[in-house]
């Protein structure tokens, strides 16, 4: 390393593994380096722990990236780490043989804390989660180069994150969409017009999996954002499909992505402006029943002392949704807020279902696929939680 790199104390002892270190643990520098600056972090007793990302504003002040005296974290640091993450997706996971849409980097699953990166054929999403990541992003974009070579790039940094993190970054404007294969289904992702990163590639295999149970069923896809679930629903051959969703932009994506997979007439589904609650109180009342129900609802809080309150939406909206399923149909229930746990997640459909009067049979629990890898000792990086069941009266 040219010069030495600026750096910081610990107050107390540490022996975690977990990459985050909080404000109160470390002693303020004399001469305090920029938010995301790459430092060097000693203990109490002046003994090197690791080099990471500091941050004087944040309530993460440090990330630790590398814990090797000799490894500087630099472009070469960058290249190597997400060429380990490229090469865990295409050669040991395999997923260019099931699609052109994974994700690429998963922030502390791949050691990369504060980075997402996720790949749409030639549509490289880059999301900056922490002001390291964003000031070192020309690094991070010259690694992506290496490895998708002649890609696009979309980046983005959420609002939130740069208030807690203190930076300001305008996301990517005018983006084109990609179109995207995944099991043989064909999406547009659109990460100027839709979602973040233009599409949920978290829940491919939930999405495979469900469809082949839709073949030939009345399928009721609430919070369906741009049709995942729907579309894959049609292409293998369910009678009916419904999508409701609340904003009208993703709805027209995903009439756009029903007529890229060929759909039409009967076999095209039927996408719906409405909220979910006055929507199902009206099924409910008609007495619509539909054999496969999925609930995919947005984040509900990133705030700890929020999650009664979600927890309490949850419960309102499934016990809604359990109501016009049809004795022995399929329901499936998500939840992608982090900060609720499996544990509660499952014991709110466990009321849930008490509420609405229905037998719920628990046939699988799943999360995010596996291009989203998380870290034992970073539970924190394990957001989607998935149960599949039958409702059995």
């Amino acid at each position: 390393m040219s010069e030495p790199l600026p750096l910081v104390r610990l107050k107390n002892a540490w022996n975690s593994t977990h990459p985050w270190i909080f404000q109160r643990l470390v002693e303020k520098p004399a001469q305090r380096p920029k938010p995301g600056s790459i430092v060097d972090v000693v203990g109490v007793d002046g003994v090197w722990i690791g080099r990471g990302f500091y941050n004087g504003h944040s309530r993460i002040a440090l990330r630790m990236l590398e814990n090797d005296p000799d490894v500087a974290v630099d472009a070469g640091w960058f290249v190597r780490k997400i060429g380990e993450a490229v090469r865990l997706r295409r050669e040991f996971l395999k997923l260019d043989a099931i699609g052109n849409a994974w994700r690429v980097v998963h922030s502390e699953g791949d050691g990369l804390s504060g980075l997402v990166v996720d790949r749409y054929d030639d549509l490289v999403v880059v999301g900056f989660f922490s002001a390291g990541m964003y000031r070192h992003r020309e690094w991070i974009f010259n690694a992506l180069r290496e490895h998708f070579p002649g890609c696009r790039f979309h980046s983005f940094a959420d609002e939130h994150v740069q208030k807690q993190e203190s930076f300001d970054y305008k996301d990517t404007l005018g983006t084109e969409p990609a179109i995207i294969s995944e099991h043989g289904i064909r999406f547009r992702a659109d990460p100027a017009g839709a979602h973040k990163t233009g599409f949920f590639a978290d829940q491919r295999e939930n999405r495979e999996w469900l469809s082949r149970m839709c073949s030939g069923q009345r399928v009721l896809d609430l919070c369906c954002n741009t049709g995942g679930f729907g579309v894959y629903a049609a292409v293998r051959g369910a009678e009916e499909v419904v999508g409701i969703d609340i904003d009208p932009a993703v709805l027209e994506i995903a009439r756009g992505n029903a007529k890229l997979n060929g759909l039409h007439g009967k076999a095209m589904p039927r996408f719906i402006q409405a909220d979910i609650f006055p929507w199902l109180r009206d099924a409910q009342a008609n007495g619509e029943r539909f054999d496969v129900v999925i609930l995919d609802p947005a984040k509900m809080t990133r705030d700890r002392e929020q999650v009664i309150p979600a927890l309490k939406k949850y419960l309102d909206m499934n016990k809604a949704a359990l109501g016009v399923v049809k004795p022995g149909g399929l329901f499936a229930t998500f939840s992608c807020t982090g900060l609720v746990s499996e544990e509660q997640f499952t014991d709110m459909l466990r009321r849930a279902a008490f509420y609405a009067g229905r037998t719920v049979q628990v046939l699988k629990v799943a999360g995010a696929g596996p291009d989203h890898p998380w870290l034992a000792q970073v539970p924190e990086s394990r957001y989607l939680k998935a149960v599949f069941c039958r409702v059995l009266d």
